[in-house]
């Protein structure tokens, strides 16, 4: 039963398998690529949760950008080689079905699934907030009860109630006013973000439709963002007041570091791209390119607008849901921000559409090995498009978008996606160690890192007990019981960087994916406990569904007997 958990799939059978009958229709260059790229990773993350990114950590966090852009292309270079060489669907758990074999690739694969799922909810929610701000604007005014989630209304009300309306803020009284005007239902309010709901249903009708035609509105909705984020930066220059960047980082290393969640939600759109390998004209060379394009214009982007963001308006007053118009508004340069909300809500829908161009894809492939119902494989006769997937897709997403706080969803996102990077980057050095790379017609550039990794980690302990004497003796006021609850995902880092320098020693690793897979792991050490303990919740779930239908099922399990 061991070996089977871990069969692999060969390059060809993967790619037989994705020229058997799925009919999707080849019709995205590198151009598209890249459209779709910036659709996804320029969405709800510049529009929205860079404000709370930039609240946390002061003008700084543009130095975070750049960290996790870093983090981003050593991730991009493994995945741009895997699609080089697998160019499929599927994504990393396509990567990790050769690299590591089936429950490995089904653990990913499920792990893609919450990351998409999780993702489009809070840019679908997102996108709700810049509507109902938008037709405010324009003087309609949508009933409260139907533009958010129940718990925000509860809260507020209890919040009311214990403390008396002094202590509400503008959002808690609008969740007041939801709680006091709803219908009700055996006393029962009936509160829901009917705007997160129909977005949500309307992307996933142009994504089943058509390839093509999710790619022109992606491309349409890109210029004009990309448009408008290029007025805000060039309009906002001269609204700077460089005393506002002082202090640069007025939390610390903290502040910073505690926003990785946030920034790091900016840049998961990348890896969305190697979804739609199987509908490149040309995805071999295609895909390399374009991931690699797109994380350097993103980065630029976001570099920029953090900056001008936190140039113009003091970084403690951008604790808002909509900093780019909010900080027009503040310079009393009423115009630009209402520009700047009817553009967000374009923006935050070329995000969605993308998100939900993924996620079918993904489980499209999962089918077609036989993990999953083979309904999920099933490709339209008219649109060419996994139809029954996109369907389930847009069910799954527009529920959880109709009843549930945002807040709940951001952190969350980032777990999964953390995970299928370290294991693509893996898989890199699994490709390096089989021979598997010579298929690649795009490699990770070659740097041994036989030495550099071991002395690496000593000049790290080095810089640490140098410069982080304050970290040192917070660890050492600790118990040993609250290290492994509060600081185990510290642990597995230094015991990684540690495992991965005898093995690079043993076997000359390739360097750049060994940083690939360094830097995901510290960024993971930095999230929350409580999305981990969902993260597993999920992962259990999985492995029940699994063990109860992917394992007997699966067309490798056939084959082998």
């Amino acid at each position: 039963m061991i070996n089977k958990l871990f069969r692999k799939k060969s390059v060809d059978q993967i790619l037989k398998d994705s020229q058997d009958g799925t009919g999707l229709a080849k019709v995205l260059g590198v151009k598209d690529l890249v459209s779709l790229g910036i659709a996804a990773i320029v969405g709800a993350g510049i529009f929205s949760t860079i404000g709370l990114a930039s609240f946390e950590g002061g003008p700084a966090i543009s130095l975070l950008f750049i960290f996790v852009a870093f983090a981003c292309v050593f991730t991009a270079l493994a995945y741009a080689q895997f699609a080089s060489t697998v160019p499929v669907s599927g994504s990393a758990y396509t990567y990790a079905y050769v690299a590591f074999g089936e429950l490995f690739a089904w653990i990913i694969g499920w792990a893609l699934v919450l990351e998409y799922a999780v993702s489009n909810t809070v840019v679908a929610i997102s996108w709700s907030q810049y509507f109902v701000s938008m037709l405010e604007g324009f003087g309609i005014l949508l009933p409260k009860w139907i533009t958010m989630a129940p718990g925000y209304a509860l809260d507020a009300h209890a919040k009311f109630l214990a403390e008396g309306m002094a202590a509400l803020n503008v959002a808690d009284k609008a969740g007041l006013e939801a709680y006091m005007t709803a219908p009700r239902i055996a006393d029962m309010p009936i509160i829901f973000d009917f705007p997160a709901g129909l977005v949500t249903l309307l992307v996933t009708w142009l994504v089943y439709i058509g390839i093509k035609e999710s790619q022109r509105a992606s491309n349409i909705m890109v210029m004009i963002k990309v448009g408008i984020i290029i007025l805000v930066v060039l309009g906002g220059i001269f609204f700077i007041k460089p005393e506002n960047w002082t202090p640069f980082a007025p939390n610390g290393l903290r502040g910073v570091m505690g926003s990785v969640a946030a920034v790091f939600f900016a840049f998961i759109g990348f890896d969305s791209i190697s979804t739609t390998a199987e509908e490149c004209k040309n995805p071999q060379r295609d895909l390399p390119r374009a991931m690699i394009i797109c994380l350097i214009i993103c980065t630029v982007l976001y570099v920029a607008i953090t900056l001008v963001l936190t140039g113009m308006v003091n970084y403690t007053e951008l604790n808002v849901k909509d900093p780019l118009a909010f900080v027009f508004k503040y310079v009393g340069f009423d115009h630009m921000a209402g520009i700047v909300s009817v553009t967000s809500v374009i923006a935050i829908t070329s995000a969605l559409l993308v998100y939900q161009l993924a996620q079918p894809r993904i489980w499209m492939t999962m089918s077609r090995d036989g993990l999953l119902s083979k309904r999920f494989a099933r490709i339209h006769p008219k649109y060419k498009t996994p139809s029954y997937a996109t369907i389930v897709t847009g069910i799954v997403v527009a529920i959880p978008s109709l009843f549930f706080k945002m807040d709940f969803f951001v952190d969350l996102t980032s777990v999964g996606t953390f995970f299928a990077f370290i294991l693509v980057c893996a898989g890199v050095l699994y490709m390096d160690h089989v021979g598997l790379s010579a298929r690649s017609k795009f490699k990770v550039p070659y740097i041994n890192g036989k030495y550099i990794i071991g002395v690496g980690f000593v000049l790290a302990w080095i810089l640490v007990y140098s410069y982080a004497q304050s970290t040192i003796s917070e660890w050492r006021a600790l118990s040993f019981a609250e290290i492994i609850e509060h600081k185990s995902l510290v642990l597995v880092f230094w015991g990684s960087w540690v495992l991965l320098a005898v093995l690079g020693f043993r076997y000359n690793f390739s360097l750049l994916p060994v940083i690939g897979i360094l830097i995901n792991l510290y960024l993971m050490s930095e999230l929350g406990a409580s999305n981990w303990i969902i993260f597993i919740l999920w992962l259990l779930v999985g492995l029940i569904i699994y063990f109860a239908y992917g394992y007997r099922h699966s067309k490798l399990n056939k084959i082998t007997g």
